[in-house]
Parts: C-alpha cells; structure tokens; sequence
C-alpha cells in the first residue's frame, strides 16, 4: 500500500472520515499544503505527526474541506431558479401543500440562506413560513456551527442586493443575523453524501460546486442517491463546474448554461447503478 493510501486508511479508522471517494489530485495537493505549511515532506512522518497530535486533525480537515462560498454565487443561476424552477413547482402543488428543500454540503450557509431568500422573494413571506422546509446538510462541523447562527461580516454578506440585505438581516454593530422567523424553516445536519441516507420526497435539490470533490464513481453514487431523494417532477441545481452525465438516465437537462435538471421516470435507472449506490461500505 503507498503512503499516502495508508495516511487515508488512517483517517477512515481513527476519524470514520473516508476520503478515498475524493478526486485524488486535489486530495493529494491538499494534503501537502498542510504539510508545508507544518514543514512536512513525507506522508509517513505526517501521518505520526497526526498520530502524536490530537488538535491535527481538525487543521487537516479544514485543509481538505475548502468551504469557499458566497452569497448569490453565480448571480444569473439564482434569477433562473427564481423565475423559472420555482413557479413550476408551485405549479405542481395544492396551495397548502409542503414544499421540501435539500441545500447538500451547504457549508457555513451563504448559499442556504440564499436559496431561502429567493424561495421567500418568489412565495411570498407567509407562504414561506407556512409551506418551505429547506434541510442544510455539511459533513463539516465547525461550518455546520457557523450556518446554524446565521451571522456574518459585512465583507460576508457584499454580494447581498442592498434591499435584499436590509429585508433579510439584522444589523448588529459589524454583524448581520439572517432573520429568524424565516430561520425555523431551515434544519442543519451533519451528512455524509456518500455514506448516509439521502434526504426523502424533495421537491428542489440544490448541490453546488460539491460533487466536483468526488471522483467519478463517488459523483455517480451521489447522483442516483439524489435521484431516489427527489419526488417525481423533481428539480435538481448544479454549480457551474458540475455535470449529470447523459449516460446515466438519471435526470434531464433543463437548461445547460445554468445546470438545472428535472428527475427522469424510475423505469430509466439501471437496477445495478441503484444497487451499487445504496451498497453499505465495509
């Protein structure tokens, strides 16, 4: 086994975090840039520095876990789903009827409290409250703790449209709270898109800029996991770098500048792929 193989068997055994689903090149880069930054050269003595240094690990993980994110990321993307996802899922429902919302690796949050801003902007702040419940899951725990306050900097919140900013946040000195009686309508948790149970009878899935971390086996497990998530009619919205490979007969393309997919009918999943994704690790 190389080093770096043993290092990642290490980290699943001792931490249960198993990146071996990770795109290998930038796992590798990562890695070493923490190990420069410690004055490391070689994954053996990194990984006995881990060993003899308990707080290392977080570092490592923070490393690996680059929780770049803004508000209203892709400002054109967040317009199409306001004018053109939303309306059609309303369109689907009785009045009264739940809407179910899934933000994966939601990170510290900017783009889960974005995603809330438009679905409040298109329903409506009563409808809102009423009927929306968005999930907000990250495997990270220091980010999951940020998102869960809601409080950011003003250089954080910069790309918030100015009207937006001053409906949707409270202003405190140098910190701006989302605001919370839309707040209750978000739950935070800790998953794992790989390795836990997919979220059930969604109607928006937004994942951004997340599944380009994953190899391609890894990306294609998540993919028909989110299939199964999402109800029939479902929509799926993806970051600009990310792709459903045709291929697959998982979803079909609503519009490729903005990466937004609606959910093909079960009969077109290959029974292997759905086995293959729901397959417990050992």
């Amino acid at each position: 086994m190389l080093p770096f193989d043993v290092l990642l068997e290490y980290i699943k055994r001792k931490h249960c975090f198993d990146f071996t689903d990770y795109k290998r090149s930038s796992l590798e880069r990562r890695v070493q840039h923490r190990m420069s930054q410690l004055g490391i050269e070689n994954y053996s003595e990194y990984l006995s520095y881990l060993e003899d240094t308990e707080e290392e690990f977080t570092h490592l993980f923070s490393a690996i876990e680059i929780n770049y994110t803004y508000f209203f990321r892709d400002r054109d993307s967040w317009d199409y789903l306001y004018r053109e996802i939303i309306p059609r899922i309303r369109a689907t429902k009785q009045p009264d009827e739940p809407i179910r919302v899934w933000s994966a690796g939601c990170a510290s949050g900017e783009e889960t409290y974005t995603l809330a801003i438009v679905l409040a902007e298109a329903l409506g702040i009563e409808q809102f409250n009423q009927r929306v419940h968005i999930f907000a899951t990250d495997v990270d725990d220091d980010a999951l703790e940020k998102a869960r306050q809601g409080s950011y900097s003003e250089r954080e919140v910069t790309q918030i449209p100015p009207h937006l900013l001053s409906q949707y946040f409270k202003q405190s000195n140098d910190r701006y709270q989302f605001r919370k009686d839309l707040r209750t309508a978000i739950s935070f948790h800790r998953h794992n898109l790989v390795q836990h149970a997919p979220m059930s009878k969604i109607d928006l899935l937004v994942c951004r800029n997340t599944l380009i971390y994953f190899d391609v086996d890894a990306q294609t497990k998540v993919l028909v996991r989110f299939h199964f998530s999402l109800k029939d009619r479902g929509f799926l919205f993806l970051g600009k770098a990310e792709i459903v490979p045709s291929q697959l007969q998982l979803f079909k393309t609503l519009n490729v500048n903005h990466h937004a997919y609606t959910k093909l009918p079960k009969e077109y999943l290959s029974p292997h792929l759905f086995i293959k994704a729901f397959k417990r690790p050992r």
